[in-house]
């Protein structure tokens, strides 16, 4: 009923200028040109010029000047109860605008980096379709954030993210640190510096450590390590887990992957030199700029505030700092 109310309002209002309508009811309401201007907020001139011009349209005179008062004629008389049913209309539609704006429902689409998809951002996703019946949803992962200025997406990204058209918010910095199977560490040793890594097999994600892979400590400083090449990449963290779960190597992990792995598969990780961290990487809600409909702004806020807990445990805004406690090797 709201969308055929405001079609029929937009064609009503394509007849008459509504400035003219509501300048011609001021008038029949006071019986003066010059209250009417003062109550309408316009000069004198402007509304006569209006009154006018709707007249021309109607090809009749709708009022007529006796002694200072201004009354209507035949047509004024019969006009003015269209009029003011024409004005009702138009504020009914504008209500009904409103109220579209205001509704949380339509289609959305969300795109996530593989490793945000299934680990928090699906089941999130389907609590907000449960609290907003009216939303149809798609959720697709991709190996790129978007870029264009006028994207309709709504983008969950990790990682650095080059410059974009889109307005990029950090919501939380993740730490990283170095993990094996613990059956692995049993038949090739526990690394105790990270210059003995290279003796190693190296688990790389996506190339990521090609050039080589800076390690810091809090009382021993950096070090730079250069990975062996890695005979097994993948470009999914998924994927990635995996493969450092079932013992082909050490790889490079965020601290809350290697939680939720571990939790749902005790005995699998193991921290490696846990003192030594690698530089975090972001986690970042990509939208475009500006006003956003309602259903794309309750979905951002429903992200910003339902981020996991351990996301903000850390005095920099990330998951902590050191890896989580694991199964003993």
């Amino acid at each position: 009923m709201g969308h055929f109310l405001t079609i029929f309002t937009t064609a009503i209002l394509t007849m008459y200028d509504l400035a003219e309508l509501t300048s011609f009811a001021q008038v029949m309401q006071t019986g003066s040109l010059t209250r009417s201007a003062q109550q309408l907020g316009v000069a004198k001139s402007t509304l006569s010029r209006r009154i006018a011009q709707l007249e021309n349209q109607l090809g009749q005179p709708l009022l007529r000047r006796q002694s200072n008062r201004l009354l209507p004629t035949e047509a004024g008389l019969m006009f003015h109860g269209y009029c003011l049913r024409i004005l009702e209309l138009a504020e009914q539609g504008q209500r009904a605008l409103n109220e579209l704006h205001q509704e949380i429902s339509g289609e959305l689409v969300v795109e996530a980096h593989n490793a945000l998809a299934r680990s928090w951002l699906a089941s999130q996703l389907a609590a907000f379709m449960e609290a907003h019946p009216g939303i149809r949803l798609t959720l697709q992962t991709c190996h790129a954030p978007p870029d264009a200025p006028d994207s309709p997406v709504i983008c969950l990204w990790l990682g650095a993210i080059p410059p974009s058209a889109l307005r990029q918010e950090t919501l939380t910095w993740l730490g990283r640190g170095l993990y094996g199977h613990p059956d692995y560490l049993a038949r090739h040793g526990h690394p105790r510096h990270p210059e003995e890594l290279s003796r190693h097999a190296w688990i790389d994600l996506l190339g990521e450590t090609e050039c080589g892979l800076t390690l810091s400590h809090p009382d021993e400083g950096d070090y730079h390590f250069q990975p062996p090449d890695s005979r097994f990449r993948v470009d999914q963290h998924m994927l990635h887990g995996d493969a450092i779960a079932r013992g082909h190597g050490l790889g490079l992990m965020p601290h809350w992957l290697a939680a939720k792995r571990e939790a749902a598969h005790p005995g699998s990780l193991h921290a490696c030199l846990p003192d030594w961290q690698a530089p975090p990487i972001p986690v970042t809600l990509l939208h475009a700029y500006g006003q956003q409909p309602r259903k794309v702004s309750a979905l951002l806020d429903h992200l910003r505030q339902t981020m996991p807990q351990e996301w903000q445990s850390s005095p920099r805004g990330g998951a902590p700092s050191r890896p989580p406690r694991l199964a003993p090797a």
